[in-house]
């Protein structure tokens, strides 16, 4: 009973006392109304006390039906057809408690037509209040409020959901949408007409004085592409929605475009629950946590309530950078930051072992290609071979039940060190494996990180702060791009799935010229291709036109998450461990490129030095 008095509690809680007697007075007008049309407009002397005494009852059974629908909890200014929805059953609720009230109070002289027209009455009138009311506010803000003129650019699904979330934010006033469908052009909704196509976008805005356009269409999608490169010379302002993460924040509207709306693609789906199977109230260790996949795979791992995060990185700087990050925005996480080398086995062992870590992703590597190929390529060896041995052995020692090795694309039929030595990482991890069968050993494949350091973006970024030119080494150089949490959302998933010694490869979507993707920052910038230039370098030493997710040999084979596949491989664990130790061992500090190539070789047959 307790129980059933709580619910009716909450059913009722807060409602506007406004709301009530306007709807109340609403309702007993209408109550008159359908006498008076029962009547002709002429209700007759003896019907009046029945009219009186009936009006009440009519209004207390609908005000009471209404607030049973939590209808006193809308707010008009954004009445929509769930409102509506929501308006309706709480009208045919209180059109049941009348028609109950009135046969049980014998009031058998209320006629019958009178009960059918008055909630039809009410209906009409109280969606007509609602609607009026919202229609005055959008109108005032329109005509009478100061507010910034806004391009809409997508299709009219896109617009219509961009103007739902507009209709809070007072500082923008729609006045056109560029659709993508030619064949809504000259169509409006909400009154906000379709003016064109985003390539029109210029020519449109400088017409109707808009300085301001929002990419409503999905990210990646080329209407975005059109409108950012047909936009030059107007001075316009891109703006996108919010993501996902930020409508929780305060005084979230939109934001500047960047260049992953304009690359990027849907939101990767997670296996939440299993993640957080997986994850909650675990201890998980990350080697290389501070660079940028390792570090957005601690911000991701941080979400999933881990109760202990071990971050392992060699640079000093990036790892504190990280511990500040982390113990502002999760207090409640016990995380432990060492500065130390995956080379060195012992150092990583201690660390481990003294918080043995239930999942281990393996981040640390050196993976820029030019600086690999020459001068370096005895360290990317070091780290990116041994540092693997090292790390996952650990993994095995330690009792970890998963252990995640972050690859690359370009370990497919590499061509330079830098890759070469990814995919002998992969055979090490593959072979690490058949010594620690009770640790799940997994590496997950993916091509160029939008964003990451060392990564082309950066380069051009820091190249148009400086006037230019950018530097692009061929015309049609192209790459596979994804974002930071992306990647990291898929590396986490990838931990769930599969069996030992199995590797992913992600799906990366189609690959992106290098030029466009230069074009696209020239833009974003507000800059034109004439005030920075674009010049062409070569093709540098090891450097590939297009890399491969797939080498030949492999196929793959689907997985339950649609952006994850496992690529079949002929051999496995064929190396022997402490003949590649050894032998990087016996490389030496200086050794000979051509002498450290041939043993890459021997290796990885695939490796093709260029």
């Amino acid at each position: 009973m307790l129980l059933k008095q709580s619910r009716l509690a909450r059913f009722l809680s807060s409602p506007n006392p406004l709301q009530i007697g306007v709807d109340a007075i609403v309702v007993m007008a209408a109550w008159w109304m359908a006498f008076l049309l029962r009547y002709n407009f002429e209700i007759p002397s003896e019907v009046l006390p029945l009219v009186l005494r009936t009006a009440a009852i009519a209004t207390a059974c609908f005000v009471f039906g209404l607030a049973l629908r939590r209808v006193y909890r809308q707010v008009w200014r954004f009445a929509g057809l769930p409102e509506l929805r929501q308006l309706g059953t709480g009208v045919l609720l209180g059109a049941l408690f009348t028609v109950a009230a009135i046969v049980m109070l014998r009031y058998s002289a209320v006629p019958r037509s009178v009960l059918v027209m008055h909630p039809i009455l009410v209906l009409t009138l109280l969606g007509a209040l609602r609607a009026g009311w919202r229609t005055l506010i959008e109108r005032r803000r329109t005509l009478g409020l100061p507010g910034t003129p806004l391009l809409i650019i997508g299709s009219l699904q896109d617009a219509s959901d961009a103007l739902r979330t507009l209709g809070a934010l007072s500082q923008w006033v729609p006045v056109g949408i560029l659709s993508p469908v030619s064949a809504e052009v000259g169509r409006s909704i909400q009154n906000v007409p379709v003016l064109g196509e985003p390539v029109h976008i210029a020519r449109v805005a400088g017409a109707i004085g808009a300085y301001t356009a929002l990419m409503a269409c999905p990210p990646g999608s080329q209407a975005r592409r059109d409108a950012l490169l047909h936009s030059t010379g107007v001075g316009l302002a891109l703006l996108a929605m919010p993501r996902p993460d930020e409508w929780m924040r305060p005084s979230t509207g939109p934001r500047r475009i960047e260049l992953e709306d304009l690359l990027g693609r849907d939101a990767v789906a997670l296996d939440v629950k299993g993640l957080a199977d997986l994850l909650s109230g675990q201890t998980v260790l990350v080697t290389g946590a501070g660079g940028s996949i390792g570090a957005e795979l601690c911000r991701q791992i941080a979400r999933f309530g881990v109760a202990r995060l071990i971050c392992v990185d060699i640079s000093e700087f990036s790892i504190y950078r990280l511990e500040q990050e982390l113990r502002e925005a999760h207090p409640q996480m016990i995380g432990m930051y060492y500065t130390a080398n995956v080379r060195e086995v012992e150092r990583l062992y201690a660390i481990a072992r003294l918080y043995p870590p239930s999942v281990v992703f393996h981040a640390a590597a050196y993976k820029h290609v030019p600086l690999m190929e020459s001068l370096n390529e005895i360290e990317a060896l070091r780290t990116n071979v041994l540092g693997t041995m090292n790390a996952a052995r650990v993994a095995g020692l330690v009792g970890a039940a998963r252990f995640v090795l972050i690859s690359t694309d370009k370990a497919v039929n590499p061509t330079n060190v830098m890759g070469a030595s990814k995919r002998l990482a992969e055979q090490v991890m593959q072979a690490v494996a058949s010594e620690y069968l009770d640790t799940r050993f997994v590496a997950v494949r993916f091509g160029n990180v939008l964003g990451s350091s060392g990564s082309v973006v950066p380069l051009f970024t820091d190249q148009i702060l400086h006037g230019g030119p950018l530097t692009v080494t061929h015309p049609d150089i192209v790459r596979y791009f994804m974002t930071i949490p992306e990647a990291a959302q898929l590396v986490l998933q990838a931990s769930l799935m599969g069996n030992s010694r199995q590797i992913f490869v992600l799906d990366m979507g189609e690959p992106v010229k290098i030029v466009e993707l230069a074009k696209i920052l020239i833009r974003l910038s507000g800059k034109t291709e004439q005030e920075i230039p674009i010049v062409f370098t070569g093709l540098r030493p090891g450097e590939k036109l297009y890399e491969e997710l797939l080498a030949n040999g492999e196929t793959t084979e689907a997985t339950p998450h649609p952006k994850l596949h496992v690529a079949k491989i002929d051999t496995f664990g064929c190396i022997n461990l402490e003949v590649v130790s050894q032998s990087i061992s016996d490389l030496g500090a200086e050794p000979s490129a051509s002498a450290l190539r041939a043993w890459l070789q021997s290796q990885v047959p695939e490796y093709v030095a260029r």
